[in-house]
Parts: C-alpha cells; structure tokens; sequence
C-alpha cells in the first residue's frame, strides 16, 4: 500500500483515482481521492464526491483520517472520521497550503511552455 499511498500523494501519476465510501446512511457515493496529507505524523485523504451540481454535497472536499496496516500490506487502507476539530482544522489548513502549492505549480509550468 505504500505505492498506493505515494501514487496518490503524486497525482501527475494517474488521472482519475477513485474510492467508493460508504455514508453513515448506508448509501455509497464514489469519490475522486484529491491527496493523502500528513499532518502531525499522521496521514488525512480529501475526497471529493462525484455528485451532480444539484447535489448539496457538490464541491465539498471531505477529509478522513488515512490509516493503513503496516502487517498487512494487502489490506485496505482504513477512512475513520475525524472528530476532533482542532485536527479537522490543521488538516483543512493543510490542504489548503496544498491547493495553493498546486495553483503555484500550474503558474510556474505556464510560464515555461
């Protein structure tokens, strides 16, 4: 899972990585996986639900706590939910610094082309 965690966190990689999540209602929605941040030694997976425009979760990134078993590198990395605010908070932060850092990337390619 380590190549998969690398792969993600290098999205020129591969196009469209997706994950289907299962709601606390029982529904399921796909996700595009955006990128797997560490924060305090601790990886965080932003998902952004494929939904259409109409949907009230429409262009919400939505972040989980990204846990993977180091004895079982065939396992499926686990999403748990993060419930305290203050890491909800670094987290949003960090990927806030991420999205800025990538906006920075596409203007620095631009202008070498």
């Amino acid at each position: 899972m380590a190549d998969e965690k690398e792969l993600l966190q290098n999205p020129e990689n591969e196009e469209d990585i997706t994950v289907e999540l299962e709601l606390p209602d029982g529904s399921f929605v796909n996700c595009a996986i955006v990128t797997i941040l560490t924060v305090n030694e601790k990886d965080y997976i932003a998902l952004l639900p494929m939904v259409d425009e109409e949907d009230e979760t429409f262009g919400e990134v939505w972040f989980y706590e990204y846990v993977e078993d180091p004895d079982n590198v065939n396992a499926e990395p686990e999403l748990k939910y993060i419930e305290d605010d203050d890491v909800y908070e670094a987290v949003s932060d960090a990927f806030e610094e991420f999205l800025d850092t990538q906006e920075f990337d596409e203007i620095i390619e631009d202008d070498n082309e």
